[in-house]
């Protein structure tokens, strides 16, 4: 087998050749065959010049399928495929090789059997002492399983470079390592608003707020990715029509097998909504801890004011004047009560923590004294509120209270866009089997386009020819809670403006057997043997003016006007009831019970806590507590005998301990 010079090199331009030599020695030869021979993982052997066969290693037999006996002397050719054969694939390959002294080639390559193989090829001509190209040395490496893994690589980098880019939620794209943007997904374009060509090449600081940028928070980011992996930050970014919105940043540093940074990867996600509503939560939270706050503050000062009206009440004798004056003050103060509640319940709406004390509710009881309860808005005005009520007892299932506030927010509405002398009816029918009310007044009337707007929590029509008053805004919203707890309905209706509003609810009727089951005649209240009570309140007028009431009412009374002081009064005293203020300086009312509760002397006292806070949760912290009733103020003068009765029931051995 004629052996080959590798050594040879280019001289004058003239290609490398592989020269055939006479080998210095026979050993020489000899080793030079086995090595080649011994060989495996490669297919080397030679052709002649026209490409035929004319050695064949192990290698070869191996990759190819064919014995040595079977292929030398056989065309190259058949190594190849058909189509690359009619082609004329083998011979431009020999042709390149002659030309240029080697040729180097990727394909696919065909075994004895029929099967095929990804294969490297390299053809290296050789060439005879005068130049002249004698035959070729073909070397073949099987590259089919790192073809099949590079393959594989490459979809699966496709199929994620599809799958990033698909995705239209995240800003998703790389920087290199000095932070410039070199991939953008196509929810990087949405969010961020630029595109592919307008952004790739330039610096990531584009997307920061200016101020930011020139205090280097991009470089920041980068320094910490690259020190512990990955950074995260929410904020403020910049779109490129330049608003902003509230991003949350993901960075994380890319590093190849040696370690080195090839970059970061950056995701982006646009939380602007999220933050708004996380916002408006905060705002309302803060909105209901400030409304809470304002209304205990404001019933404060009203306290001593009721307890002040309830002894103007007790007391005979008082001149005309005298008397429409306390009245003013106690419908004043009734109304200025009835304001501190709306507030509340705008919280509790915005919480629905709204509760309804269901009882029987006379529908010309209700009307009355919603009639009653708006006289201040209606009298300043000299409004007339007409009742027009069928003659058959109309009866239904509902809260009082809440009914009356429902009924008296829509006559002070009516009254506010009316004319002063202007009437009001309010009629109640039974229709459908449902208890029906409707307010009509003649005033400005409501736009077609507000009918459905003016139930939103602070919505005010403001088209409504200058006779707005102004106001919170609550009161039709409250109307519509209420109603609607109540199992009812609620519609305003107008013909435009100028020519009036109709406000019409629709109650269910109370049933036969709910009628039945309270139709029980309530007790006459019993008498109240004078009792010893302790009032503690730090506010001097509130207590003093709570300490006439009761004393008036016949009873023994001590103040004090703190916690330390009523600690050192009430072993003295033993107080069969304490009325306990709990927003005290110093020592609370929790603090102030816990005193008294260890002192033997007050085993038999009842405990009334009151305060400015009437929610569920205030009430449930006092009955923890262990109070054994709660009195918002100012407390109603009903009220605080319901609590007289149970420290007389408690003091006979009645009562609950």
């Amino acid at each position: 087998m004629t052996q080959l010079d590798v050594s040879s090199s280019r001289e004058n331009g003239a290609p490398a050749r592989m020269q055939a030599q006479a080998p210095a020695t026979p050993p020489v030869r000899a080793d030079y065959s086995s090595l080649v021979q011994a060989i495996e993982d490669y297919a080397i052997f030679l052709l002649d010049a026209s490409g035929h066969i004319v050695s064949w290693n192990a290698g070869a037999q191996k990759l190819k399928g064919y014995a040595e006996s079977e292929i030398v002397g056989q065309h190259f050719s058949r190594f190849y495929t058909e189509e690359a054969v009619a082609r004329g694939w083998p011979t431009y390959e020999l042709e390149q090789a002659t030309l240029t002294g080697r040729f180097e080639d990727e394909g696919w390559r065909v075994r004895k059997d029929g099967t095929t193989f990804w294969a490297n090829v390299i053809i290296t001509s050789v060439y005879d002492e005068a130049g002249n190209v004698t035959g070729f040395a073909k070397i073949t490496r099987d590259l089919t399983a790192q073809r099949e893994y590079v393959e594989a690589l490459r979809q699966s980098e496709e199929h994620f470079r599809l799958l990033v880019d698909s995705v239209k939620d995240y800003a998703i794209f790389m920087l290199d390592p000095q932070g410039f943007v070199i991939s953008w997904n196509s929810g990087a374009a949405r969010i961020k608003g630029y595109t592919h060509d307008e952004v790739v090449g330039r610096h990531f600081s584009l997307f920061y707020l200016p101020e930011e940028a020139a205090a280097g928070k991009p470089a920041r980011e980068l320094a910490i990715a690259r020190q512990i992996g990955t950074v995260e930050d929410e904020g403020w970014r910049v779109r490129k029509d330049g608003t902003t919105f509230w991003a949350n940043v993901i960075i994380t540093a890319v590093y190849d097998e040696a370690r080195r940074l090839r970059g970061f990867a950056k995701v982006t996600r646009d939380l602007t909504e999220r933050r708004r509503r996380e916002e408006l939560e905060r705002s309302g939270v803060r909105m209901r801890e400030f409304l809470a706050t304002l209304a205990h503050e404001l019933r404060n000062p009203l306290a001593p004011v009721r307890n002040a009206v309830g002894v103007m009440q007790m007391e005979a004798g008082l001149t005309p004047v005298l008397a429409r004056a306390r009245d003013l003050i106690d419908r004043q103060v009734t109304h200025l009560t009835r304001l501190v509640d709306d507030l509340l319940d705008v919280g509790r709406i915005m919480s629905d923590k709204v509760e309804l004390r269901i009882a029987r509710v006379d529908l010309a009881e209700l009307i009355a004294r919603a009639i009653e309860a708006a006289r201040p808005f209606t009298d300043a005005r000299d409004q007339h509120v007409v009742a027009h009520v069928c003659a058959e007892a109309v009866v239904i299932r509902g809260d009082m209270t809440r009914l009356v506030q429902v009924l008296q927010n829509l006559l002070h509405n009516a009254s506010k866009f009316s004319p002063h002398g202007s009437t009001i009816d309010v009629l109640g029918r039974i229709d459908f089997s449902m208890a029906v009310l409707e307010v009509r007044d003649a005033g400005c009337g409501i736009p077609v386009r507000s009918l459905d707007k003016i139930f939103e929590l602070f919505a005010q029509e403001k088209d409504s020819q200058g006779l707005s008053e102004g106001g919170l805004g609550i009161g039709l919203t409250l109307c519509k809670s209420l109603v609607e707890m109540h199992g009812g309905s609620i519609v305003a209706s107008s013909e435009g403006l100028g020519l009036g509003a109709t406000f019409t609810l629709s109650l269910p009727l109370a049933s036969a057997q709910a009628d039945a089951a309270h139709d029980d005649t309530s007790p006459a209240a019993p008498e109240i043997q004078p009792l010893r009570v302790l009032v503690v309140d730090d506010n001097r007028d509130s207590a003093d003016s709570l300490a006439m009431l009761l004393e008036l009412k016949g009873h023994e009374v001590r103040i004090a006007y703190g916690g330390e002081q009523a600690l050192q009064i009430a072993p003295r005293f033993a107080p069969h009831l304490a009325l306990i203020d709990i927003a005290m300086p110093k020592m609370d009312g929790y603090a102030t019970l816990a005193g008294m509760r260890a002192m033997p002397e007050l085993a038999r006292t009842m405990y009334a806590a009151m305060t400015g806070f009437g929610h569920a949760s205030d009430l449930e912290r006092t009955r923890e507590a262990g109070f054994h009733a709660h009195l918002v103020k100012p407390v109603e003068m009903a009220v605080l005998d319901v609590v007289l009765a149970q420290a007389d029931e408690r003091l006979s051995g009645n009562g609950p301990d």
